[in-house]
């Protein structure tokens, strides 16, 4: 089956930090551990945080391994800008099963730099993924951007019976 968010009682976030640099040791993952702290702040349980180099495939396994038997958010940190190994959006688009332009659009307008993210949102299975810049600054603030409405669409990737029943 798949890992019910509605268990534990809080919903269930997965945090995927992208970055040669991590990967390698030759960087801090500040990012990371920033959208963490906020995620736990929400009072949502961190089920998990992981690394992977940048590039699409590297970027598209890791997505599906944390995306198997997984119901809830998976958040994405670096590879979203223009650099020539900035490869996030690729591999994500590469393993989701439909975009969520809305989630995107709106995490892009909270900064004038956003205008510069090639981040994407989508679905996989019942896990929702959205991709996040890969400054401390950037990430929570995007994050923050969609994190009113987050919950709700990951109990729809489940609970999508009627999800606009009509009155009487």
């Amino acid at each position: 089956m798949f890992d019910d968010a509605r268990s534990a009682g809080s919903m269930k976030v997965k945090v995927l930090t992208v970055s040669d640099g991590v990967v390698h040791g030759t960087r801090e993952d500040r990012s990371g551990a920033a959208l963490a702290e906020r995620v736990e702040a929400e009072g949502w349980a961190l089920s998990a945080r992981l690394v992977c180099a940048d590039g699409v495939d590297e970027v598209a396994d890791a997505l599906r391994g944390m995306a198997e038997g997984f119901h809830g958010l998976v958040v994405t940190t670096g590879g979203t800008g223009f650099g020539p190994r900035d490869l996030t959006p690729e591999g994500t688009r590469a393993v989701i099963d439909r975009e969520a332009p809305g989630l995107a659009e709106a995490m892009r307008l909270v900064n004038p730099l956003g205008r510069l993210s090639r981040g994407i949102a989508g679905t996989i299975g019942t896990t929702l993924i959205v991709n996040t810049p890969g400054s401390s600054a950037g990430c929570i603030e995007c994050l923050e951007a969609v994190i009113d409405v987050v919950p709700h669409a990951v109990r729809l990737l489940v609970d999508n019976a009627d999800p606009h029943p009509s009155a009487g």
